[in-house]
């Protein structure tokens, strides 16, 4: 807690040398710019006279007039400086708002309070299994895996809840090891092999290929390992493999359902070359 004080003091003492400093940058740009305004028009005034394009009278009256306009867009545009008093201002206003917030927090907030320990928060989430989102269920799942690592089951769960939580290599870990216990389990291959397509951007490389073949070997109602074999047909141009694997795809689709549509216009797309 002590370390958490001396940062906040830190991170306050180091905004306010911020806010003086660009403030300190902006006037002098704002100095800058209208001095090399000013510069530049009265030098091309003195090449005008010394080219003979201006006589020595027009070239006075010129300056003279420039003069007037310089200093009249000086007064309607002087840039704000901080002058030292303003400084002052600027830091005591940073330091109230710093106390301000830590006021509130010391009101509302718990300092007090320690850090809860990731295992307190898995025994939490455990019994709140219905309320929890994909990460969490992964945590629970994990724990449980550590303790019954041969609970095909849990591991199941546990790829699942990766794969939902945006971890696909996490999740095809899980599979492999729960296809070790139950080699049979078409399921696991079929998760398994999705798993891969999504490590691999939504590419079915040769190992995802080869868990949908699995898949299938053991469960030919393995629609999702269907349609990404086809894919993979589809990237080679093999129409007649396609056609073996989304043929059943689109039988057990409604008429009607979009994806059916898709498919077959696909396949009607790959059989006539277009």
């Amino acid at each position: 807690m002590t370390v958490f004080w001396i940062m906040t003091a830190l991170m306050t003492a180091l905004a306010g040398l911020l806010v003086l400093a660009g403030a300190r940058r902006g006037a002098d740009a704002g100095e800058g710019v209208a001095s090399l305004a000013a510069g530049a028009e009265l030098a091309e005034l003195d090449r005008l006279k010394a080219r003979g394009l201006l006589d020595e009278a027009g070239w006075t009256a010129a300056r003279a007039e420039a003069g007037r306009r310089i200093l009249s867009a000086t007064r309607e545009a002087t840039p704000v400086q901080a002058g030292p008093g303003d400084r002052f201002w600027v830091l005591a206003g940073v330091a109230a708002s710093a106390a301000a917030a830590l006021g509130l927090y010391a009101a509302f907030g718990a300092p007090g309070l320690p850090d809860q320990a990731w295992e307190r928060r898995v025994d939490q989430w455990a019994t709140e299994l219905d309320t929890l989102e994909a990460p969490q269920i992964a945590a629970v799942a994990a724990r449980v895996v550590r303790e019954r690592p041969d609970d095909h089951q849990a591991l199941t769960m546990l790829g699942a809840a990766r794969f939902e939580a945006g971890d696909p290599i996490g999740a095809a870990s899980a599979f492999r090891r729960a296809l070790t216990l139950q080699p049979d389990d078409a399921q696991s291959w079929a998760r398994l092999g999705e798993s891969l397509v999504r490590a691999n951007e939504g590419r079915v490389d040769g190992d995802a290929e080869a868990a949908f073949v699995q898949a299938l070997r053991r469960d030919s109602g393995q629609l999702g390992a269907r349609y990404f074999l086809g894919e993979a047909a589809m990237a080679r141009g093999d129409a007649a493999r396609v056609r073996a694997m989304w043929d059943p795809l689109i039988a057990a689709l409604d008429p009607a359902d979009p994806r059916r549509i898709g498919l077959e216009t696909r396949i009607a797309a790959m059989e006539s070359g277009a």
